[in-house]
């Protein structure tokens, strides 16, 4: 079982990939930005360093998710499709020009080629509000003032990400859209599990925990 969870900042990408791993007795690849040095500088400088800071990011979530090359239980709160969002979005703002983004692209594929495909993506479905209400609950410093680039990422996210899998051709029964609500209520953490293993079976997939 190899799941990659995704979805816009403060989606709740953490905290679902980290019930999973615990629910499903797997290994957690945690998201490398949240503890990466690379972030207060990325917020404080976005448009001098938005290209080497995204792919900053790439290169760290590659070497964690090849670090589990071998390993078929593996839970990730990232998947290699999430830089590709961002640097959609940033050339959208102006903050990295098409070569850079084409360049993006190219390190996404070559770091494909050396990683086994996750069995299923789970895209976190959340309102701008709510993705708003977890961002000012979680009162990260570098997140603070940051609303315009917060509203242009929410307004944009799910729409690049929609191009994204389109333009890798991935196939939509590895896709789970998922309004996850309360993951700390039980009888909503019960209908997630559900949602996912009807996920799992329509890839002929066995789930173990």
């Amino acid at each position: 079982m190899r799941i990659g969870v995704i979805g816009p900042i403060g989606a709740g990408k953490s905290l679902l990939a980290s019930k999973l791993a615990a629910y499903f007795h797997a290994q957690l690849v945690e998201e490398p930005v949240a503890t990466s040095p690379f972030l207060a500088i990325y917020y404080q400088n976005i448009k001098e360093v938005s290209f080497v800071a995204q792919n900053f990011f790439y290169g760290e979530l590659f070497l964690r998710l090849h670090a589990e090359e071998n390993n078929q239980n593996v839970i990730t709160d990232s998947t290699l499709f999430s830089n590709l969002v961002f640097a959609e979005i940033l050339q959208l703002q102006g903050l990295m020009n098409a070569h850079q983004v084409a360049l993006t692209y190219e390190i996404c594929d070559l770091c494909r080629h050396h990683v086994q495909p996750l069995d299923l993506e789970i895209v976190i479905v959340r309102s701008k509000a709510q993705l708003f209400k977890n961002v000012y609950r979680r009162s990260r410093d570098v997140e603070k003032g940051q609303e315009d680039y917060l509203n242009f990422h929410y307004q944009h996210y799910y729409a690049l990400l929609d191009k994204i899998y389109s333009h890798y051709h991935l196939p939509k029964s590895k896709i789970l859209y998922l309004d996850p609500g309360d993951m700390n209520d039980p009888a909503q953490w019960k209908i997630i599990i559900e949602q996912i293993e009807e996920a799992y079976q329509k890839n002929n997939a066995v789930i173990t925990k």
